[in-house]
């Protein structure tokens, strides 16, 4: 904060400024990239260039995103981490053509996030950590083709069932939360660090050698299961074997964990 609590002077952006920074993606995109130019306010000369696919306004000092974002029908790709963001327009939900939104490391809390986030039909990725949020938003359950949610450093104590069923969910980060220490958590995160080192695949895709350990590997896990006091679960996935591989996630920027199977 600047001497007399006035807020620093940010970079004045022109639609000139703006232009030179359209960039083309390896697939023919254009791309608006602002990030980590010092900028204060939303350029409102940037609505101009409306028919840009993916913008970039991370790691900038942004309070506020206006409700006119929603011209931006073309857009796919909105990033606008590590800013001071409190809350996003309910326009935002009229961007329904957008796949990956990050709002992750800015001042949002669970009310700051507008219900109409449920009309992003066709949102793949999410990011909403590094956040003041205490409750997951109902919203994200409607989101059915979420592949990667981001959830990581909030307020959360629960994650809502309805998280773990969306039918394609791949990744979820929920680490650095103050989750309860109880039966019910440790399970599930037992679960997941199980699940990390699993493959799934058919036993025509395996060669002899393989196929024999993986059965020898399921004899095993059955007398376990014949001994434990509890009835043993009918198998989701009769017809697969687990090989001896271990499954590593290289996206280190998000770290997710794989979600459980609905």
């Amino acid at each position: 904060m600047a001497k007399g609590g006035k807020a620093p002077k940010g970079r004045k952006i022109t639609l000139n400024v703006a232009k030179n920074c359209i960039k083309v993606t390896f697939d023919g995109k254009k791309r608006l990239d602002l990030s980590k130019m010092g900028i204060t306010t939303f350029p409102k000369c940037i609505l101009r260039l409306n028919d840009v696919d993916e913008i970039d306004l991370s790691r900038n000092l942004i309070r506020k995103i206006p409700d006119s974002i929603s011209k931006f029908q073309n857009l796919r790709w909105l990033d606008l981490h590590s800013n001071y963001i409190d809350k996003l327009p309910e326009s935002i939900g009229q961007i329904t053509t957008l796949l990956y939104l990050n709002v992750s490391n800015n001042k949002l809390t669970t009310n700051g996030l507008p219900v109409e986030l449920n009309q992003l039909k066709n949102l793949r990725t999410v990011n909403l950590g590094l956040n003041h949020l205490d409750n997951v938003p109902t919203t994200l359950g409607a989101l059915k083709d979420l592949h990667e949610v981001g959830l990581h450093d909030n307020l959360l104590t629960t994650i809502p069932p309805n998280i773990f069923k969306l039918p394609k969910l791949k990744k979820l980060n929920t680490k650095r939360n103050p989750f309860p220490k109880t039966d019910d958590m440790d399970a599930f995160v037992d679960t997941i660090k199980r699940l990390e080192t699993l493959y799934l695949v058919e036993e025509k895709d395996l060669c002899s050698n393989c196929l024999r350990k993986c059965q020898l590997a399921r004899e095993k896990l059955n007398k376990i299961k014949s001994t434990a006091p509890a009835a043993p679960r009918k198998p989701v996935f009769a017809n697969l074997v687990s090989p001896n591989s271990a499954a590593k996630d290289n996206q280190e920027d998000w770290r997710m964990h794989p979600a459980e199977s609905s």
